[in-house]
Parts: C-alpha cells; structure tokens; sequence
C-alpha cells in the first residue's frame, strides 16, 4: 500500500499536465499513488491522462462521464485512495 495518495482534478489542462505530473514524478520520494481525476475535460487531457498511466506504475486515472467540478473530482479521488 502506498504510504500517500495525490489527487489531482483534471479539466481542460492539456497545456500544463504533461509537466505537472512529470514534476511530481521527478521528486526523490516515491512511496505515493497519484491519482488524475478526468472530469469530462473536452480538449487532449483524456488521451495524455492515459498515456501518463502507461508511463509509471504509480499514475492511475479515473474518468467522470459527466463534468462535476474539482470538488466532485476530488471525492472521486479519495474513494480511489489507497494510501494513508
């Protein structure tokens, strides 16, 4: 079990996610999940969601079919949550 989870509501944010996950990921503690919350973006943030996933192990997504906002996003994520 991951000792932390990072959840991070994404909508519309194909400019910065590629970089903000990749920040993320570079940091010299490892020991989390992190966890990207699609919420119905309708630009290119879906498909790099996925290939973010492909990408580490510890990256997981999960997509809402309808857009509920960051607060309902984040629920999403803290149902998902594996770590403390």
């Amino acid at each position: 079990m991951p000792y932390i989870s990072i959840i991070i509501p994404v909508y519309n944010a194909q400019k910065y996610l590629r970089r903000c996950v990749n920040s993320i990921l570079a940091q010299s503690y490892c020991d989390y999940e992190l966890i990207l919350v699609n919420d119905s973006s309708t630009d290119s943030s879906p498909a790099i969601c996925d290939a973010l996933v492909h990408s580490d192990t510890r990256v997981k997504v999960i997509h809402c079919e309808e857009n509920g906002g960051a607060g309902q996003a984040r629920n999403l994520g803290l149902a998902a949550a594996a770590g403390k």
